[in-house]
């Protein structure tokens, strides 16, 4: 809905909310100090960490762990690291957005400078989880918080926590949970996107019940995604489900479908742009819109897997008095927890949700889909229930990558950005179809959403700026994915201000120190291009092949910045090899240098794969991957050298866990363009747009 014509609509949608269900909304309460006391507890002379954060590889634990120890004072052996349930601390907002460290460390600091000088001071000898504090700490006087020397010996002598139980197998995870008498399910669903309308015309129950391990066939409406009802199976054997859903033989009727090319229509930025203006505008400078411009370029970006290793998996278990335990790979826990307690009429103190390690989130665990279906299977067999999707399950009934499509129009004033012009159409991120009808979506159109809108305001001066998006709902599943827009725009934009250069005659790195006013990020991308040698040659590439160096740099989130440089070798056939990526990385203060770096390698690999890999085909109305070899991910193949510089100047803590992805993909894009001279525009690269032509 554009704005100008909400009031015009208020009073009908106004009606249709009247007569609708809510969804779940998840809850974002601040961190605070008073909240942080229940995360660190002293128990006979040692002390417990129940961690406010879902670890999914970004160890977080140990970071926090960490800071615990420093301003408690004590070694690691002396704290021991537990991820909790929802009855062991209050209500913490979902793991998302790379905020772990910038809103989350600073209170549990405080919580510990509490409890230290509350046992100093002989106030506390055995904490049951009540320590009435004076004013909280201020950072300065933190001592986790201290620069140079005092932190080095116990950051040294701590291990990453849970990584021994990984390398020795021991069950951390969702699907590593085992409960007496436990049984196996699976929801079956149409071959179709649960955006269409589906269910069951026919199926063969009496051949199911024959197979060995059959234990229930359940229909129940909660078992609906979108408009999609599924049905349920429940087995003694994980391998009985195969047998008992190929004799189900379930037939269905699938209303309504869609191929690539409506996907493609729907997003055509070009054809929304010859409607008129579009409906969200970030900046809005008046300026020519229908004279020359200098730069004229079209992007499009198709949707995308999130990749995470392990496929979701939840247990769940109803006891004798009806309450409900879950044990769960999610982002949100409590939100996992209000919304079992809406599904099943329980209060949310029936309802109790372990947390289990994750293994790969990146936004794709954050809303409630293997954990309802657990839960509504336990009910009907009256036993605890395991259900694991499959691969295909994960492509076809989770959510990918918002798809988008650009226009950017640039007009240069000598050497400096004059006009600068962003429009592009996007599904939601946000606010996505996965969680929210049809009718809710078109109502939070209205405000836009963030998430689409992230890293598309231009970090570069120029002499006016217009920046709009359209929102689109797509028949497929899409939301959240690492960095949310900000991967998608940064490519883009790096990408156009590469092509200025180019076309201003001026070196891509000049040309942007020459319109930064940032003061950190011209000083990340200075240290990324001294420490990559630009302006040195770049290496030879061997007999029929072709090098080039590109760079990029961005800012996430207005508090972190990176800046990447990218070497590749470019083959005769248009194969693309990549030798080096350096990346220059300032989130502020750094707690644990080694996982900072690792962040951003798996940023730079995410970069890769925008560029190289990341695509999930459609057709016949739904995903059509049904494993990674149709929605492939970079392998270790394709890495090359990575070289990770971390600025820490002593501004406040950042966001580390997607920085880096606004610069990593379009340094590939701009290094591909410096040696073959073709600038992309369509993703992931085919290797005929760069396939050498025939002298």
């Amino acid at each position: 809905m554009k704005r100008r014509a909400f009031m015009a609509g208020s009073l009908s949608v106004t009606f249709v909310v009247a007569g609708c269900s809510f969804p779940v909304i998840p809850k974002r309460p601040a961190p605070t100090p008073e909240a942080a006391q229940g995360w660190i507890q002293y128990r006979d002379g040692r002390y417990v960490l129940f961690l406010p954060r879902v670890e999914m590889g970004q160890n977080i634990a140990t970071a926090m762990k960490h800071v615990a120890c420093i301003e408690l004072g004590v070694p690691a052996t002396s704290v021991d690291m537990r991820l909790p349930s929802t009855q062991d601390i209050a209500l913490v907002r979902a793991t998302v957005g790379s905020e772990s460290v910038r809103h989350f460390v600073l209170p549990l600091a405080q919580a510990c400078a509490t409890l230290r000088e509350a046992i100093a001071s002989g106030k506390v000898s055995n904490n049951s989880g009540a320590v009435l504090p004076a004013e909280p700490l201020p950072a300065a006087q933190l001592r986790a918080f201290k620069r140079g020397a005092g932190r080095s010996s116990i950051q040294a002598a701590l291990p990453l926590e849970q990584a021994q139980q990984i390398v020795r197998g021991e069950p951390l995870y969702a699907a590593d949970v085992r409960r007496p008498g436990m049984l196996f399910g699976r929801v079956l669903r149409a071959p179709a996107s649960p955006e269409l309308n589906a269910h069951v015309l026919a199926m063969n129950e009496a051949a199911a019940r024959a197979q060995p391990g059959f234990v229930a066939v359940v229909r129940d409406p909660l078992l609906q995604q979108a408009n999609s009802l599924g049905v349920g199976i429940v087995a003694r054997t994980p391998g009985a489900l195969d047998r008992i859903e190929a004799a189900l033989a379930l037939q269905w009727q699938v209303e309504g479908g869609f191929e690539q090319a409506d996907l493609d229509h729907a997003l055509d930025i070009d054809t929304r742009l010859a409607r008129g203006a579009l409906a969200h505008d970030l900046v809005a400078d008046p300026m020519d819109c229908d004279a020359r411009w200098d730069v004229d370029l079209r992007f499009d970006i198709p949707l995308a897997v999130h990749g995470q290793i392990e496929p979701r998996a939840a247990v769940a278990e109803f006891g004798g008095d009806g309450a409900l335990q879950l044990w769960v790979g999610s982002q949100d826990v409590f939100y996992q927890r209000d919304v079992m307690a809406r599904r099943f009429g329980l209060d949310a103190e029936q309802v109790t949700v372990h947390s289990c390690r994750v293994g790969g989130g990146f936004g794709g665990k954050t809303i409630c889909t293997v954990e309802l279906e657990a839960a509504v299977l336990a009910r009907a067999a009256a036993a605890p229930v395991k259900v694991q999707w499959t691969r295909t399950q994960e492509l076809r009934y989770g959510f990918g990558r918002s798809p988008s499509s650009h226009r950017v129009r640039v007009r240069l004033d000598q050497g400096r950005l004059g006009d600068w012009w962003h429009a592009f159409a996007s599904s939601h991120i946000l606010f996505m179809n996965a969680a929210l009808p049809a009718w809710m979506q078109r109502f939070t159109d209205f405000v836009g959403d963030g998430g689409v809108a992230r890293g598309a305001l231009l970090a570069y001066t120029a002499a006016r700026r217009r920046t709009e998006f359209d929102l689109v709902r797509l028949p497929v599943f899409s939301g959240p994915w690492r960095g949310l827009g900000a991967g998608p725009n940064g490519l883009v934009i790096e990408s156009v201000i590469d092509e200025c250069a180019f076309k201003a005659d001026i070196d891509p790195l000049q040309f942007r120190l020459a319109n930064l006013e940032d003061a950190r990020l011209r000083r990340v991308l200075s240290h990324a291009a001294h420490t990559a040698g630009w302006g040195t040659p770049v290496l030879p590439a061997a007999a029929g092949q072709r090098a080039g160096r590109g760079l990029a740099c961005g800012i996430y989130k207005e508090n972190a910045f990176a800046a990447v440089v990218a070497d590749v070798t470019v083959d005769d056939d248009g194969h693309v090899q990549l030798q080096r990526l350096v990346c220059a990385h300032d989130c502020g203060h750094v707690i644990n240098p080694d996982q900072v770096r690792a962040q951003c390698e798996g940023n730079l690999v995410w970069g890769i794969g925008m560029v190289l890999y990341d695509e999930l085909p459609v057709a016949d109305s739904r995903v059509a991957a049904g494993n990674f070899d149709a929605a492939p991910i970079p392998r270790i193949q394709a890495i090359p050298r990575m070289q990770v510089l971390l600025i820490d100047e002593g501004e406040a803590p950042g966001g580390a866990g997607e920085t880096a992805i606004v610069a990593a993909g379009a340094a590939i894009s701009n290094a591909i363009r410096a040696a073959t001279g073709v600038r992309l525009t369509r993703f992931p690269v085919r290797h005929a747009d760069l396939r050498r032509s025939s002298p």
